[in-house]
């Protein structure tokens, strides 16, 4: 697999605009397991696509409530994702988020099943494949940029950018 900071052009932006946010708690972040859409069946972090008149960090806010009913306080960005399968078309870009602080207690929607998970045991074989090579260092309070190519939802090539901040 290729590993260099990026495979895509700089300008290329996916049609589908997406949100992630992880929050922590302590050792722990909160997790989910997805239960319909793309990527069920798959552990990842509460987030979704953003409608045509929201801002990327209110989608995450929004997004984390409908799906586990909890609020993130003052979520920080932590990058950007893109995303393209070569083979079933799907393409994406994700932005990243991290929340420290929160309102309440999370909760089973029709969306997913969240769980707290110790930052050192991820369920990594349960997540799509290129967490692995970002989240680590989200988690640790780095940003990311990343590009990411699937062939049929298996990672074939990627690249990674990393900042301290």
């Amino acid at each position: 697999m290729m590993h260099s900071a990026h495979l895509f052009p700089t300008d290329w932006k996916p049609p589908v605009i997406a949100t992630l946010i992880y929050i922590i708690r302590d050792e722990d972040v909160l997790l989910i397991k997805k239960k319909r859409g793309h990527g069920a069946g798959k552990v990842n972090a509460p987030g979704g696509k953003v409608s045509e008149s929201e801002s990327l960090i209110t989608c995450a806010v929004r997004e984390c409530e409908e799906e586990v009913g909890i609020t993130a306080l003052n979520p920080q960005s932590r990058g950007l994702l893109r995303f393209q399968d070569l083979v079933n078309g799907f393409a994406l870009q994700g932005a990243v988020f991290l929340a420290t602080e929160f309102s309440g207690t999370p909760k089973e929607s029709l969306e997913a099943t969240p769980f707290w998970c110790l930052k050192s045991a991820i369920p990594y074989d349960l997540m799509w494949e290129d967490d692995r090579y970002w989240l680590p260092y989200v988690l640790s309070g780095k940003s990311i940029v990343g590009d990411f190519y699937f062939r049929d939802d298996h990672l074939v090539s990627w690249g990674l950018e990393i900042s301290k901040k």
